[in-house]
């Protein structure tokens, strides 16, 4: 064995590639496998194959290989026992079956270990000046939560849980396959104590068996000044217990802002639309609005146009960082239009013919947007 080339024991040029080397390994290995092979040094053939390629597939064994011979790897790639080294073919027969039972290696155990609880989510609907200003909120949830009278194990109070008779306790299963190459095994999550390794013989009448109940809770929800429409207010460790004593899940309490009968809302800006009349548009005027902190005044210049917008600032939302505090309020927007009136009374009507003789009457093409580009283009944020 000691004086046998490596590359000759594989059947492979000393240039070849990593490629053409675990090529040349996978076609030996099922050759002279031992379960497989009816030639009577198999087994001496398979383990020489097999030290061949963990040397020549780990490059830095390789180089020394290449450099020192035998004495340049001696130790790192000797063969201890059949079955207890065989790394290199372990590794590719793992790829396709998930396990071989000549080798040394133990497939990882599949008993479950504490698992963290399930997220809820809940819908909350606030009030438009809610979302202005924050408000505290109480809601009511519904959850699984850890059994009072079993504690969660599941059991009938004076008795445990018994070791699962089908896994012995090790919450995993195993299946053995014939195969060309030998006994395959492929290890599981054993089905019927799901990976817990023990079994209920004894249910908690309470929670029939599951250690969770369904209880309702109610908790208070801090809403921040500013949220929008559809953000999410985490509440951690509100959600469902875990399993085997992990942490529980969150709670997510997601937003519904409802609309206001004439505030909309644009970024952190408030937009209020509003009717003037011809007198007040053409002469001017001091006029009242709403806002969310209450009435104020508002002057209308001489000359004012359908589509004009006049800023009252602060007067909007809070400013939210990505932290939930804020960084001051946007501020209100008021968008008028001009209304013109549809019925006159005599008096008006000869009011109005008086003005008309006085003004230009011809017809000059528009030299501003229309109202409705203007509110438009409002809305979407364009100036």
């Amino acid at each position: 064995m000691a004086d046998r080339d490596y590359y000759e024991v594989l059947g492979v040029p000393r240039d070849a590639s990593q490629a053409d080397i675990k090529k040349a390994f996978r076609q030996l290995a099922r050759r002279y496998h031992p379960d497989v092979s009816q030639e009577s040094d198999a087994e001496e053939r398979f383990k020489e194959i097999n030290t061949a390629y963990e040397v020549l597939n780990d490059p830095d064994k390789r180089t020394r290989y290449d450099r020192f011979g035998p004495a340049g790897v001696n130790g790192n790639a000797g063969f201890s026992d059949f079955g207890g080294g065989m790394t290199g073919f372990e590794d590719i027969i793992e790829q396709f079956f998930g396990g071989f039972a000549g080798g040394g290696r133990r497939a990882d155990s599949q008993r479950r270990g504490p698992a963290r609880g399930r997220d809820l989510t809940y819908e909350l609907s606030i009030a438009f000046e809610e979302a202005v200003f924050g408000v505290e909120k109480e809601i009511e949830i519904t959850r699984r939560e850890v059994c009072d009278e079993c504690n969660g194990s599941g059991a009938a109070p004076g008795t445990t849980p018994a070791r699962c008779p089908d896994c012995n306790g090790t919450g995993e299963v195993r299946t053995v396959r014939q195969t060309f190459l030998g006994s395959m095994i492929s290890v599981n999550t054993c089905p019927r104590c799901q990976g817990r390794g023990e079994v209920v013989t004894s249910p908690c009448a309470t929670c029939s068996g599951t250690g969770r109940m369904r209880a309702t809770r109610r908790l208070k929800v801090s809403v921040p000044a500013g949220v929008d429409q559809g953000m999410k207010i985490r509440i951690a460790g509100e959600g469902e217990p875990g399993d085997l004593g992990g942490p529980s899940g969150n709670l997510y309490v997601v937003i519904n802002v409802r609309p206001h009968k004439f505030f909309k809302r644009r970024n952190d800006d408030i937009l209020l639309e509003i009717s003037i009349n011809v007198a007040q548009a053409a002469l001017g005027d001091r006029i009242t609005v709403p806002t969310v902190e209450g009435d104020t005044e508002l002057a209308i210049p001489a000359g004012t146009q359908t589509g004009e917008s006049f800023r009252l600032r602060n007067k909007g939302f809070a400013r939210l960082r990505r932290d939930g505090t804020n960084a001051g309020r946007g501020d209100q927007w008021v968008i008028v239009q001009v209304g013109v009136p549809k019925t006159l009374t005599d008096k008006q009507r000869q009011l109005f013919e008086q003005l008309a003789e006085t003004l230009d009457t011809n017809i000059m093409p528009p030299q501003n947007k229309s109202f409705f580009d203007r509110v438009l283009n409002f809305f979407s944020g364009e100036s």
